[in-house]
Parts: structure tokens; C-alpha cells; sequence
């Protein structure tokens, strides 16, 4: 071979390993990748196996029910199974911390009731919503003011008349400290009605003490009261709200009674959360929210909710922001009125939580 040949040879080898070199630098690098949304490299393989659902009560309360309807319902959006599991205990807490301390990676899920926002100033806890990341605010679950079919009162004025001319005599039984149950007894003590408040270990036992006459009433969820009210085993008095309920329309609204109640009723006082735990990666959160957003719109879930007249927070409370300062609202509430009422061990200026105006 000829010597010019060899370098011509040599010389265009040069040429194409140039090339593929410039070729291989424009190739997107993975954390580039991950920058673009938009890009087929950016998406993660999430989820590939089952995820756990923490439910923090017993199961059979409006917490449970709410939580396993909507894992059925976000199995068929994620595409693997959403096993729920309750884990009961210390208002809340014993499950919340099981959620805490496992990988922030998506696998393990919190559906929480509004007991998560009076751990620190109950001092069951040193965890709170700022441990977590709101995926979705789900419902409301409505809270009754309820007597047994037995009782000698069949209207709100009637119990509440009573309660006045006896303070501290007649018997109100409610889920635990610090739970919503409790919170409607602080509320009429706010108002002038001072009741004798016994505590029991769920909101569905506190219900039956009313069923057995052991206490004079109770505020349960709606979730779990509407066979009683069917059976005719209880008898209504009112919907601790300031609006009557659409498949109750005759029951009465606090307010209606006790207009001044109005100012604590402005806030849903039982708000049920899906939460991750704080460090979870954005984009696994981006694909439960998406997820959750979808499975709110199944006829399942639609049905179950209106069906139980739940306040739909899902529809008013869409994005991050709008939950975190929600959930700041309710503990500024929530949190006050417990302290004032020598019901919380700590002050929630402790925690930097603002009194509500």
C-alpha cells in the first residue's frame, strides 16, 4: 500500500471516530433527562410492586371505610394492589409513626384523620402534618349530634335546654382527647354548654354506649351511623355543620339552633387525608396525585361520597399549597380551643401555630 493511501485510510478513520464522538456528547444524560418532564427518559418506573395504605385507627370507622374505598379505586389507576392496614392506637399516632419510619419512597401511604394536627400541643407526638406531603384532601365526613331511639329528647333545643339547666350532668361520649368527638364537646363548652364528657377507644364504641343508654348522646360520623339511622335505632338531632345535608334535608344545621356556633363550624372539623412521607420523591408524588385526582371521579367513589353526603375537599382544595395552608388553618383552630380549654399539654405557640381569628 501506498504511503499517501495509509494516510488518506488513516485520515478518514479519524474523520468518523470524531463524529460518533461529537454524536455520542448530545445523547441526553440521565439528570438532563430528568430536568425535561416532558421526555420519555424522565419518566420513572413507579410503582412495580404493592403499596400499603396505613390506616391509624380500628377498622369499622369512617376513616377505615373511606380509606379502602379509595384504595379500590386507585388499584385500578396505579395498576398493582393497594392493601390497607390498620394499625390503631394512641389517638392515631402508633400508625402515623409506622408511616414515618418507613423509606420515603411511595410504598407506604397515610390515610389520616385530623388527629395528625394536635399531636404536638396533646404531646402524644412530635410528628404533624409537616411531616408529610399532602397528596390529596379527600373528604369531610359529617359529624351528627345523636341520641338512642330510647331517648327523652327529640330535638336539639330539648338536649341542649337540659344540658343548660345541668351543667356537667348530662353524659356526652365521645372517640378519645383530642379527637373531633371531643373537639364538639369543647365547641358547646365554648358556647355555654358544659357537658360530662366520657371517653371510649373509637368513635364506633362511643356510638354504642349511646345505643346501650350508658351515656345521653354522642357525635358520630355520618359514615358509620347511617344503618342506625335506617334501623330507626338512634334518632338524629342535628348535623354539626352550618348547612343541612342533601340526603338528610329534615335533619337540622347546629346553626340553625345556635347561630353563634357558626364561627367554629366554618372549618371541617374531620378532614381525611391521603399523605407520603416527607422526602418522598416529586415525581412519585406527581403520579399519586394524578392517580388519586382520577380515581375521585369513579362512579365507586362518587356514589359511596354523595351517598353519604361527605364535603367534597378533593374539589376545593386541588393543589399543594392550598392543603398545606388548609391543614394551618385547622390546627390554629383546633389546636387554640383544646389549649384554652386546659385539654392540651402544650401551647401550640410552642410550635409556632397562630390563634385563628
Amino acid at each position: 500500500m501506498k504511503k499517501t493511501n495509509f494516510k488518506k485510510i488513516l485520515t478518514a478513520i479519524l474523520v468518523v471516530v470524531m463524529c460518533l464522538s461529537v454524536a455520542g456528547c448530545s445523547v441526553s444524560k440521565p439528570n438532563e433527562a430528568s430536568n425535561n418532564p416532558g421526555s420519555e427518559d424522565a419518566k420513572i418506573d413507579y410503582p412495580t410492586k404493592p403499596i400499603t395504605m396505613i390506616v391509624p385507627y380500628g377498622a369499622g370507622g369512617g376513616t377505615d371505610t373511606y380509606g379502602r374505598m379509595l384504595a379500590a379505586q386507585l388499584e385500578k389507576k396505579l395498576g398493582v394492589s393497594v392493601t390497607v392496614t390498620n394499625q390503631g392506637g394512641a389517638s392515631g399516632s402508633i400508625g402515623t409513626k409506622f408511616v414515618h419510619d418507613a423509606d420515603a419512597d411511595g410504598y407506604t401511604l397515610l390515610f389520616s384523620a385530623e388527629t395528625i394536627g394536635t399531636y404536638r400541643s396533646m404531646g402524644t407526638s412530635d410528628l404533624s402534618y409537616n411531616n408529610f406531603i399532602p397528596v390529596a384532601l379527600a373528604v369531610n365526613d359529617p359529624k351528627l349530634v345523636v341520641v338512642s331511639k330510647n331517648s327523652k329528647y327529640n330535638t336539639l333545643e330539648e338536649l341542649l335546654d337540659d344540658i343548660k339547666a345541668n351543667p356537667n350532668k348530662i353524659t356526652m361520649s365521645h372517640s378519645g382527647p383530642g379527637g373531633s368527638g371531643h373537639n364538639q364537646g369543647l365547641i358547646l363548652k365554648e358556647l355555654g354548654y358544659e357537658v360530662a364528657m366520657t371517653a371510649y377507644d373509637s368513635g364506633n364504641n362511643a356510638l354504642l354506649g349511646v345505643l346501650g343508654d350508658q351515656v345521653a348522646f354522642t357525635n358520630p360520623n355520618l359514615s358509620f351511623t347511617t344503618g342506625y339511622i335506617s334501623s330507626g335505632d338512634v334518632k338524629v338531632l342535628a348535623v354539626f355543620s352550618n348547612e343541612r345535608l342533601k340526603s338528610y334535608p329534615d335533619i337540622p344545621a347546629f346553626t340553625e339552633i345556635v347561630p353563634e356556633s357558626e364561627k367554629y363550624l366554618s372549618i371541617p372539623l374531620t378532614p381525611l387525608s391521603l399523605l407520603a412521607k416527607e422526602g418522598t420523591p416529586s415525581d412519585v408524588v406527581e403520579i399519586l396525585r394524578k392517580a388519586t385526582s382520577e380515581a375521585f371521579q369513579e362512579t365507586d367513589w362518587v356514589e359511596f361520597v354523595e351517598s353519604n353526603s361527605a364535603d367534597k375537599l378533593y374539589e376545593k382544595y386541588t393543589d399543594e399549597e392550598s392543603m398545606k395552608q388548609f391543614f394551618k388553618n385547622w390546627e390554629s383552630m383546633i389546636c387554640w380551643l383544646q389549649y384554652d380549654n386546659g385539654v392540651a399539654k402544650n401551647s401550640p405557640e410552642k410550635f409556632n401555630i397562630p390563634k385563628l381569628d
